[in-house]
Formats: structure tokens, C-alpha cells, sequence
């Protein structure tokens, strides 16, 4: 309709000119766009600056950890330093720390290589770990190096102030018959530099050691003495010197021997130099902050170590002698009894042999337990390059006192469930200690490296931590186990720690169901992967915890990943149970499991008709090999012709056929189990009676040692990802995924459906054929193993790895 005129006229009456940006400028006063300019920059600069600090700014709550060690005196001084083969220190961060060292001079090459501390795999010992260990009191630790046995023990009293007593006892015995052997203990007493605090070497006649003394703020005043109980001394010497960090204790030690002829015999023995310490510039000598006591004695020959703190009052008797034998035998059957109470290992029929092997998987893990302190390096996609974290503690378990000993967040997830089932006051410390390092954002690193002795065992590449990346969050299976068995004992004794993780533990869930998801709704996607690899035959998805476990050959954004579905359908469902545990509304988790456990969603996305399996979904082909690739040549001139070095052809990843989108439906394995592992999948289903078959084929996973990571039809079954990098994920036997796998058979086996029958034979002869295999290889190489090889079961990656290996002890007891 056309307007009218007086319609027109109001609309030009209204109408406002057009004013160009440049006509908006020149009618601005000046100092207003001054003010408008640097507010605008002071905006972008503050912007920029609060998204370049969210990565190391702290949840903002109040910690879980608000005390100190010394409110656990029984858990005060450890076995807190796993990287070493023996060595105690104090839940402080300014820890005084102990430690030993030994060499055989027979073997001993006077560079260093035969003396012995880190726990290293190359020292190729033939086994050592804690047979005992309560995590609290006491621990029994026996080495085996060459022609010797070393027997480490260790007692605690509590008393005073500062955590009170312990002594420790060290017992060099002859392999077989033979003795004699000489063998050289070197028993350490370190501070970190700038310790409040000190030590001091009292040395007698004939510049003997005859003790040590001391006093930190944590610890108050204490003395530490070494006395030999049994047998002979040939040589005695000590070392009062300074150090320059805890991971060169070695190295400072080497620095200040001499080599030393014993009396009446040609016998050649590496001695400690006495006192060794520099000069400050006023000409005073500096203070030691390191003090090692030598003791070489002849094979059988036992020393004792006995510390007392100055606060103990009433010291009544000593923690020594027989008095020391009587504690440790008390604390012996005290042991014994509440293993048997917990596990039920007699009583289920298993051997002596076989309760004590148990025994050792259960105590090397608690008794790997550490207590670190330090800082991160993070980064963010806003900082240039790595930040450093907050300061902070972690008190928490490790997966291979050799290999890995430090903190891993999804390997932590699987050493709760065995430490819960002994210790829920031990595994809540634990699970508060690794909240209390979540940031502002809900992120915590996936791999926490702190303090120099943890810093000193990692690669450089692998310090950094990416606050885009996720890693498994199996803190909600330890959670959810404790509900399941120990809910009373939470509720009762712990309600009001549950209460104060619930906010971390809703902050955790939310930035996994932000951060992680993919382009469609209800997909998931584990970020990290490298999209510009050339080296990779299929580059790994670290961030999954499966590392190389094959994926989408062409990482992109359209991807989706089952397993990370399944871990946040699995965490919604904990997280309900914990709100209605804590009398908080529910509805949103519940409404977020019910959508994730949608099996007709679930199959939509990820079940691959053509496979008939879960899988995942990417841009992929299967046509991609590892080619040697030498580098095009340029003739430089003549006359420097003889100085070229051709650089050596390096494998690189050659694509044979463009990728597509579809199903990663070749690659069966560990990543199609997960709607089985985590209970998605429906009693009812049809996909789980597929899943069930399929586990029993061994052309796929099936073999009598346990199931293996990939089938062997998988293209890229035990196939290098570089032309370094041997497989990982891809065809060996993994008993953390082996234990979901039982347990997820047990539960299938337990509840109404048609699948229920072959749910109960895949569960026993699963569980049957881990528990001989560990136990097989166990007696064979006296070490429980990183995984296993799917073809004759023997023992693969690092050792002695007793991390969730470990599981293998509530396999036998039939905990879940």
C-alpha cells in the first residue's frame, strides 16, 4: 500500500543523516578518542592477559588440603620416594630425606655404573619389591642384585611432635650358599639448598662417624645413628659435603671418593672423603646439606638405622634391637590378617606362593606411593610458550618405580580402586591431593612432573602439559567403587570431605562435556592429536591413554570418538549418584547419562554396519605405510664436494589412497569394547551379543593369556607408528583394560538378559587366564610387567610395573 504524505513526511522528519566514521571523527574532541583508544587497548591488554593466566590460576575454592602431614603422624615419614630403591622422607615440602646406595666392588668400574640408586632397568636386577607394605607403618622390601640379597625393613613409632620415631634395617645376604662377597652400603642424609634447617656429622676418634643430628622446621630437632648388628666391617668411612639438588646425589657423592687398598690384601674399595665442603667468601667453610655414612662388610652382614625426633617424650625403649624385631613381627601378622580380611585369598583356596605374590602387587603398589612438591610447566593456546604452575603438593601413587615415577591422572584412576579397598582414608588424601591441582578452568594436567627427582626421569617433550587436552577420568570409577562397597564408610567418617570435592568434581565433568565435544551433538573427541604429522603411520592420541592406538588416519574436527562417549556417559552417571548421595538435585547428570546411554543413539553414531561393531568415525583410509624417503640432492661445487654429508633416508608416511569420511571400522580392539566396558550397552541388546562373540574370536582379541589391544586383522596390528616407535596399543595384552573387561563380564553375567550365560564363561575363563599368566611370568622374570605379548604371554615394556598390573590382586579376589 502507498504511503500518504503526511506518512512520508513523518518518516523524513524521523530519518537521521548518514555520518561517515571520518565525519564521527572530526566532531569528536580529541581527548575522547584519546580515552576511548587507551580504554579500548587497556581492554584487549587485560583481556589478553586474564586468558593467558587462566591456565595456571587455581580453582578458586578452598582446597581439600588445608593440613599438614604432621596431622597424620602415621603417614608422616614414608617410603615417599618410589624412584629410588630405598629412601624415606616426610609429607614436607622442605623434606629431610633418606636414602641408600650400595655397589659390589667386584663389579664396580670406577665410573659410577655400578652403584646403585634410582631404580633403573638397565642395573637389569633380578627382582626387587615391597613383599609388605600397609602404606602406614611398616614395609618389607627384598632386592636381588647379582650374588646378593638385600632386605630392606622399616618400622615407624608415632610420639611427639614431628611424626615421631622410625628405624630401618638393611640385611645383605649371599644369593645361594656362598658368602663372603664384599659389598658396600652407603646410607644418605640430604636437605634440599634453602631448607630452614640443618644437619651436622658428629664424628669421634679415628674421624669415625658415629652419627648424624639435625633440626628443620618440620621435623624440630632429630638425631640418626647407623650401628652393624650382625657380622663384619672391613672398611667404615662418611662424607659431610654439599649438594646442589636431590637428583645429582649420586654424582656429588662420586666427586668426594678416593680409591682405597684394604689392609693385608689386595682388595680395592671406593671410600668417602670425610668432610668436603667449599669455602664461602668470608672464609668460612659452607654447612652440609649432605651426609653419607659408608659401611663395606662381608657377606651376611646387617646394619641399623634408627632416627628419633626430638619431640618424642617418654621415650620408654627404643625402637631398636629386639625391640625393632618384636615391632616388626607384630606389625607382620597385623598385616597378614587384614589382607586376608579384605581379599579372602585363603579362603577362596589360593596357595601360600600365590597369597604371597599377591602380597607383593598389592604392597609395591602402596608402597610406591609419593609425596612430591613443586611446579608444573603448562601452556596455553594463549601463551607463547610454557607457564609455570602454582607451587603445590601431590601425594599419590605411580605406575613403574623404574620407568614412571610420577604422577599419571588416568593411571591414577586404576591404582584407587585396589588402594580404596585397603585404605579409603589413604585413597581420599590421594583423589584430594590431585583435585586441589584442577585450575580455574577445570582442567588438571594429565601428567603432574614435580620436584627435581621427578623432573630428572621424564624427556624434555613430554614436561610441557596442554590445558586443551583430557585424559581418561577414572577418578570416577575409584569414586563409584567406593560408593558401591564402602558408601557407609563415606557417609559416616568422610561426608563432609565428599561434600567439599563435590564442587571440583562438577567443575571436572563440565569442562570435559565443554571442552571435549564434537561437531555433532552427543559426539565426543579427544583433542591433541597431530594433523601435520608426516613421521606417523597414524598419529597417536596420547590424550586418550591408549597413546597409539589406532584412529581416523587424517585427524580433523568431524571426528568422534566412542571411548571418550563412553568415559562422560560413564562420569554423568557417578556424578547423579554422588549429588542424590549428598542430597543435591540430580537431574541434570541424570538427564546427561540417560542421553549418552541412548543405545539407539549410541548405534546411530557409532555402530559401524558394515563391521558390525562399535567404532570410531573420521576421515580415514586404511592405505597409508611407512616409506624410507631420501632426501633430494643438490650438487654443491666441486671444490666442497668432500665436505657434503647426505643425510639419511628417515621413514615417512606415505597415503596410498585418499582418506573419506566413514567408520574406523577395520580397527577392532580396546576402543569397541567401551560400550561394553562401561556398562552402556543394554542387558537386552543385540550389540552385546555380538560383543561377547566377538571377544572369544582369536583372530581378533581373544588369546589364553588375555585379551590383546588390537586384532590381528587390523591393518595396523603390530605395526611401528615411527620408524622408532615399536607398538604399543596395537596387539599387546593390557591388564587395566582386561580388569573393565571381566568386570563388565561379571556384571552382564548378573543381571536378567539373553547374553547372561555367555557373559558367565567369558568371565571365568577371562579372569582364569590373566591371573595364571601374571603369576606365570611373575615366577619366571620376577617382575609384574607394563603388558604382556598376546603370543606367548611374556612380559613386555617396563618393569617392575605395579600400577594398575596390579589389578591382577582384586582379580583373584574378585572385587569389583
Amino acid at each position: 500500500m502507498a504511503k500518504s504524505k503526511v506518512q512520508e513526511k513523518s518518516v523524513k522528519i524521523k530519518a537521521k543523516p548518514r555520518t561517515s566514521k571520518s565525519m564521527w571523527r572530526r566532531t569528536m574532541p580529541f581527548n575522547v578518542i584519546v580515552v576511548i583508544a587507551s580504554i579500548s587497548v587497556a581492554a584487549w591488554f587485560g583481556y589478553k592477559g586474564y586468558c593467558e593466566t587462566r591456565v595456571n590460576t587455581p580453582y578458586d575454592v578452598k582446597k581439600l588440603v588445608t593440613t599438614s602431614g604432621l596431622d597424620d603422624p602415621d603417614r608422616y615419614w614414608g617410603t615417599y620416594r618410589p624412584g629410588v630403591y630405598f629412601g624415606l622422607k616426610t609429607r614436607d615440602p622442605e623434606s629431610l630425606v633418606t636414602g641408600l646406595m650400595w655397589y659390589i666392588p667386584r663389579y664396580l668400574p670406577y665410573d659410577g655404573t655400578g652403584f646403585r640408586h634410582w631404580c633403573e632397568q638397565g642395573n637389569e636386577l633380578e627382582r626387587y619389591a615391597w613383599l609388605e607394605h600397609d602404606g602406614r607403618t611398616f614395609g618389607v622390601q627384598e632386592i636381588v642384585d647379582n650374588p646378593v640379597v638385600i632386605r630392606t625393613t622399616f618400622v615407624k613409632k608415632a610420639g611427639g611432635y614431628h611424626g615421631g620415631d622410625w628405624t630401618a634395617r638393611i640385611a645383605v645376604s649371599p644369593k645361594k650358599q656362598r658368602v663372603g662377597e664384599d659389598v658396600s652400603l652407603l646410607f644418605y642424609t640430604a636437605i634440599e639448598e634453602g631448607t630452614k634447617g640443618w644437619i651436622k656429622a658428629n664424628v669421634g676418634d679415628y674421624n669415625r662417624l658415629t652419627g648424624i643430628e639435625g633440626n628443620t622446621h618440620g621435623l624440630g630437632s632429630f638425631a640418626i645413628n647407623v650401628n652393624l648388628i650382625n657380622g663384619t666391617v672391613e672398611e667404615h668411612s662418611f662424607l659431610a659435603t654439599v649438594t646442589y639438588g636431590l637428583a645429582v646425589l649420586k654424582e656429588t657423592i662420586l666427586q668426594n671418593v678416593r680409591v682405597a687398598t684394604q689392609k693385608g690384601s689386595m682388595k680395592k674399595h671406593v671410600v668417602l672423603a670425610g668432610e668436603q665442603l667449599p669455602m664461602l667468601p668470608e672464609g668460612k667453610k659452607k654447612d652440609p646439606n649432605l651426609i653419607v655414612i659408608q659401611v663395606t662388610g662381608k657377606v651376611p652382614f646387617e646394619i641399623e638405622v634408627s632416627y628419633e625426633s626430638g619431640s618424642f617424650s617418654n621415650r620408654v625403649e627404643k625402637l631398636t634391637g629386639s625391640n625393632y624385631d618384636e615391632a616388626l613381627k607384630e606389625h607382620r601378622e597385623l598385616f597378614s590378617k587384614k589382607f586376608e580380611s579384605v581379599f579372602k585369598l585363603k579362603s577362596k583356596g589360593y596357595t601360600d606362593d600365590e597369597v604371597t605374590f599377591a602380597k607383593m602387587a598389592f604392597s609395591n603398589l602402596i608402597g610406591s606411593i609419593g609425596y612430591f612438591y613443586g611446579s608444573s610447566q603448562v601452556q596455553s593456546k594463549y601463551n607463547k610458550g610454557p607457564v609455570p604452575y602454582w607451587k603445590a603438593p601431590l601425594y599419590t601413587a605411580v605406575p613403574s618405580r623404574s620407568f614412571f615415577p610420577r604422577g599419571f591422572l588416568w593411571d591414577e584412576g586404576f591404582h584407587g580402586l585396589l588402594i580404596s579397598a585397603w585404605d579409603t582414608e589413604i585413597e581420599l588424601d590421594i583423589i584430594s591431593h590431585w583435585f586441589d591441582l584442577m585450575n580455574v578452568e577445570g582442567w588438571i594436567p594429565r601428567e603432574m612432573i614435580l620436584g627435581p627427582e621427578a623432573l630428572a626421569k621424564v624427556p624434555a617433550e613430554f614436561v610441557t602439559q596442554i590445558n586443551t587436552n583430557a585424559n581418561p577420568p577414572t577418578f570416577f570409577l575409584t569414586l563409584d567403587f567406593m560408593l558401591q562397597r564402602k558408601e557407609q564408610d563415606l557417609l559416616r567418617h568422610n561426608f563432609r570431605l565428599l561434600n567439599r570435592l563435590y564442587p571440583r568434581l562438577q567443575a571436572w565433568f563440565s569442562w570435559f562435556n565443554v571442552t571435549q565435544v564434537g561437531e555433532l551433538p552427543s559426539t565426543y573427541r579427544w583433542r591433541g592429536r597431530d594433523e601435520k604429522t608426516t613421521k606417523e603411520l597414524n598419529p597417536k592420541t596420547l590424550t586418550s591413554g591408549l597413546d597409539d592406538y589406532p584412529r581416523a588416519s587424517h585427524p580433523s574436527v568431524v571426528e568422534r570418538h566412542v571411548d571418550l562417549r563412553c568415559w562422560v556417559a560413564f562420569a554423568a552417571r557417578v556424578m547423579a549418584k554422588i549429588a542424590e548421595t549428598l542430597n543435591y538435585p540430580a537431574t541434570k547428570y541424570q538427564n546427561t547419562f540417560q542421553h549418552l546411554s541412548d543405545n539407539n543413539l549410541l548405534n546411530k553414531l557409532h555402530w559401524s554396519p558394515n563391521a558390525q561393531a562399535y567404532a570410531d568415525y573420521g576421515l580415514h583410509t586404511d592405505k597409508v605405510v611407512l616409506r624410507k624417503v631420501t632426501p633430494q640432492f643438490t650438487p654443491p661445487p666441486p671444490r666442497k664436494l668432500q665436505q657434503v654429508n647426505v643425510a639419511p633416508a628417515e621413514m615417512t608416511r606415505v597415503v596410498l589412497e585418499n582418506p573419506s569420511l566413514r567408520f574406523v571400522d577395520t580397527t577392532f580392539g580396546y576402543v569397541s569394547l567401551f560400550p561394553f566396558i562401561l556398562q552402556i550397552v543394554e542387558p537386552d541388546s543385540p550389540q552385546l551379543g555380538k560383543i561377547l562373540q566377538d571377544l572369544r574370536d582369536p583372530d581378533l582379541l581373544w588369546t589364553k593369556y588375555g585379551l590383546r589391544s588390537l586384532a590381528k586383522t587390523s591393518p595396523i596390528y603390530m605395526k611401528h607408528n615411527t620408524e622408532h616407535d615399536a607398538p604399543y596399543w596395537r596387539g599387546p595384552i593390557w591388564i587395566n583394560l582386561n580388569y573393565l573387561t571381566v568386570r563388565a563380564a561379571y556384571h552382564y553375567s548378573n543381571v536378567a538378559g539373553p547374553h547372561r550365560e555367555s557373559a558367565r564363561r567369558l568371565y571365568q575363563e577371562l579372569r582364569k587366564n590373566l591371573i595364571q599368566n601374571i603369576i606365570t611370568q611373575y615366577r619366571k622374570t620376577g617382575y609384574l610387567w607394563e603388558h604382556y605379548d598376546d603370543a606367548e604371554g611374556k612380559g613386555k615394556g617396563s618393569h617392575p610395573f605395579t600400577g594398575w598390573t596390579s589389578l591382577v590382586v582384586l582379580l583373584m579376589a574378585e572385587i569389583y
